[in-house]
């Protein structure tokens, strides 16, 4: 199962990635990584399927508990317009595809990967679940925690 120490960022939805890094910055005293821009973030979902989403977003550099601010194409699951705020929080993992199937095995539901998971290529390196309290966890591959800390530490250099 999940280990919670390893949690590492809590995901927020926001309208205006720049006027929330401006706000929260100040507010919190945070550094921003490089923003980053992905026009074909790939995700899929139970009720959309595969798609891809426009995808601008950001983390703190200072850690351990990072911010990410995540601001999505309209009406996707990163949309900031109508919902935006505390949407996830994020936990490395050595294997996505196994602890994904052992948290749905509890009663967890799969709200969103990287891949479809009828696919051949498993979830991917990152999916979204969600308990029946309503708390969503992002599992992402701890394989990508070395590509991270660099770009978290750039920011502070």
């Amino acid at each position: 199962m999940i280990d919670y120490q390893d949690l590492f960022h809590v995901g927020i939805r926001v309208p205006d990635l720049e006027a929330a890094m401006e706000e929260l910055g100040d507010s919190l005293g945070l550094t921003w990584s490089e923003t980053r821009e992905n026009p074909t973030q790939s995700l899929w979902t139970p009720t959309d399927g595969l798609q891809e989403i426009h995808l601008r977003y950001t983390y703190s550099a200072e850690g351990p508990q990072h911010v990410e601010l995540l601001q999505g194409t309209a009406g996707s699951f990163w949309d900031g317009n109508d919902r935006s705020g505390a949407h996830h929080v994020g936990v490395w993992v050595d294997d996505v595809d196994g602890e994904t199937e052992q948290l749905m095995a509890t009663g967890w539901t799969l709200v969103g990967s990287q891949n479809d998971p009828a696919g051949d290529a498993g979830y991917g390196m990152f999916t979204y679940l969600q308990p029946p309290s309503g708390l969503i966890v992002e599992l992402v591959n701890r394989a990508a925690l070395s590509f991270f800390e660099q770009w978290w530490g750039a920011a502070l250099s």
